[in-house]
């Protein structure tokens, strides 16, 4: 989950699509979103059977290579690509930072990037048609948990197993 929910309490897709995640899952995140997400009761100090802490933090939007970095390296320790790992992406679009992470990770190919609460505004129709059809972007809905549950559905897990 990278971004934030922007200063607008009433706009908080991306904390409640955090306090939504299985209790097994792992929430890398980076940006102004956790300063929302870390501090509620559900992933505050929350860890997984193994000990890892569910949410990890790598830094601002400014350090997005760091969770680049971590994934590589996790889909290298697993010998799959990193398209295969059972990875979700939820990026907020609000400045420009938020373009060059979107463009960095096109740039990697990664695939299967939600993008929201708006798309920004040159990503226009066709660049979208394009977008959806060679990495999978998709715009995130109003709806959190309908998001939560295709990011978690057996079609979207990648062909890479992760045991914790």
């Amino acid at each position: 989950i990278g971004g934030c929910d922007g200063a607008e309490w009433s706009r908080n897709y991306y904390t409640d699509l955090a306090d939504m995640t299985p209790d097994d899952s792992v929430i890398l995140t980076l940006g102004c979103a956790k300063n929302r997400f870390i501090r509620n009761d559900k992933l505050r100090n929350a860890t997984l059977v193994n000990g890892l802490p569910r949410v990890l933090d790598m830094g601002q939007c400014n350090d997005a290579y760091s969770a680049i970095v971590v994934a590589k390296e996790l889909s290298k320790a697993l010998g799959c690509d990193i398209n295969d790992l059972p990875l979700s992406l939820a990026l907020s679009h609000l400045e420009q930072k938020a373009a060059a992470v979107l463009l960095t990770l096109l740039h990697l190919g990664v695939k299967n990037i939600r993008l929201g609460p708006k798309l920004p505004a040159f990503i226009s129709p066709n660049v979208l048609q394009i977008l959806q059809k060679e990495y999978n972007l998709m715009p995130v809905s109003e709806n959190p948990q309908d998001d939560l549950a295709l990011m978690m559905s057996s079609e979207h897990k990648g062909n890479c197993s992760v045991r914790v």
